[in-house]
């Protein structure tokens, strides 16, 4: 590992890294491998996987540095190598300065002795002297929390205790870089405010983080640059809003691959099945998204109907008229069903239902309960709902469609085979989330630390 510039504290330049994959297809036990004589066979290499593909960043020395993506996109790797617990295949990672790594936390603990004895090595591991650690141990102990159990076997402590103990070991060495790798669920969420005051201390005095994390919100509050990692490579780098925002867009765009395929499976499995060959057949299902709870929770996913009437499309377009899956919260959102009589029908009823994950009814309606005395319709037509701010919160909604008639029989029923999904900043619980505000005396005070919304 090599020093970079005078200014930057971690070049990565060109770097790739390769892990070898091992035939493991017929090995089941030590005893049946050296029966079979197969364990030289299956432990041969036969496969590469490129954790890295040719990326290169630089992190400015005081600068926090953030890195985003998928699991398995390379995040974790570009920071052992950093740390130094593995070398790359190609390329270069210069590194200046002290390092401590938050990365396993409490890996080098050993179960059998107290936390206190644990402390001295795992200090003298990242490089304290014997002096140091006395000197610091009071302080790691009460930013632990441990000061009850501090002399008890490690062996003992819940998960929680071992890793808030490793933290605050690595936190207390003083680094000039730190290396954080998603270990903020190392506590309540007391514990987590005095982990993230502790990163703002350290951008405070001019040192240098690199942090891998899954929370954006994190990366835009504390980063002054970030990059984007996807299956090994770079996809992009620079200001975190921006990072960010690139970054949601690709997810949101697979993800809203992954719902349409889900839907076209459903619906393609619900349309070979045989329609039911009287109306009376289809009673036990309901044949209004209106009707009560109750009678939707014995309705699993399905279409029927006697197809007088047949919904041929369902389309969600965004207020752009584009069609989508995904929302943002208070989006509007255009609701489009096409249509089909082959014959003139006079009584029919148009309705949508919206449910939650849990089945739980979010909104219904239907012409007929909005007045809408139906007249004539045949061949072809376009039936649309727009709902000009749809205030769900965050989640994943089934919308049932239907066209029946007057007195409930269905023509065309579609059951929990369409589906949207609402993101929001705000991680609110329940379903509706209302237009509101809060007011506050002056009395009252919060920190300036909220992230700005747009």
């Amino acid at each position: 590992m090599t020093a970079p510039s005078k200014q930057i504290a971690i070049e990565l330049s060109q770097v790739t890294k390769v892990y070898q994959r091992y035939n493991t297809k017929h090995f089941a036990t030590l005893k049946s491998a050296l029966l079979q004589r197969s364990i030289l066979r299956d432990l041969q290499p036969n496969e590469t996987f490129l954790a890295l593909n040719d990326v290169s960043f630089k992190v400015a020395k005081g600068s926090t540095f953030g890195v985003v993506g998928r699991n398995g996109s390379g995040k974790s790797t570009a920071l052992k190598l950093v740390a130094g617990i593995t070398k790359p295949t190609s390329g270069t990672v210069a590194v200046d300065g002290r390092i401590s790594a938050l990365i396993e936390l409490g890996a080098g603990f050993h179960p059998e002795i107290s936390g206190r004895e644990n402390v001295f090595i795992n200090g003298i591991m990242l490089g304290l002297t014997k002096r140091e650690i006395q000197n610091r141990f009071d302080d790691i102990v009460e930013f632990a929390e441990l000061s009850e159990f501090i002399d008890a076997p490690v062996k003992t402590y819940s998960s929680g205790m071992y890793m808030r103990l490793g933290f605050a070991v690595a936190i207390n060495v003083d680094p000039d870089i730190l290396l954080v790798d998603e270990v903020l669920a190392v506590g309540d969420e007391g514990f987590t405010h005095k982990c993230l005051d502790k990163f703002g201390e350290f951008k405070r005095r001019g040192k240098t983080v690199l942090l891998v994390t899954h929370s954006l919100a994190m990366v835009e509050r504390f980063c002054d640059e970030a990059v984007w990692l996807d299956s090994g490579r770079k996809k992009a780098e620079g200001d975190p809003k921006r990072v960010i925002g690139a970054y949601i867009g690709d997810v949101n765009k697979q993800e809203a691959t992954f719902l349409a395929a889900s839907d076209a499976k459903a619906q393609k499995t619900v349309s070979t099945a045989p329609a039911p060959a009287k109306p009376a057949e289809a009673a036990p299902k309901p044949a209004d998204p209106t009707a009560p709870p109750a009678d939707m929770f014995q309705a699993s996913e399905g279409r029927w109907g006697s197809r007088l009437i047949e919904i041929t499309s369902v389309t969600f377009l965004d207020q752009s008229g584009q069609p989508r899956q995904l929302f943002q919260t208070g989006e509007g959102l255009t609701l489009r069903l096409n249509v089909k009589a082959p014959s003139p029908v006079r009584d029919f009823v148009f309705g949508v239902g919206i449910f939650n994950a849990e089945g739980v009814c979010v909104y219904g309606t239907n012409t007929s309960i909005e007045e809408y005395q139906s007249d004539s319709l045949s061949g072809d037509a376009v039936v649309e709902l727009a709902v000009d701010a749809l205030e769900l919160v965050e989640g994943t909604y089934k919308v049932d469609v239907a066209v029946h008639s007057e007195d409930g029989a269905p023509y065309d029923y579609h059951r929990l085979l369409h589906t949207i999904r609402m993101k929001s900043p705000v991680k609110d619980i329940g379903v509706y989330r209302p237009k509101h505000r809060w007011t506050f005396s002056p009395t009252v005070r919060f920190k300036d630390n909220r992230p700005q919304r747009g």
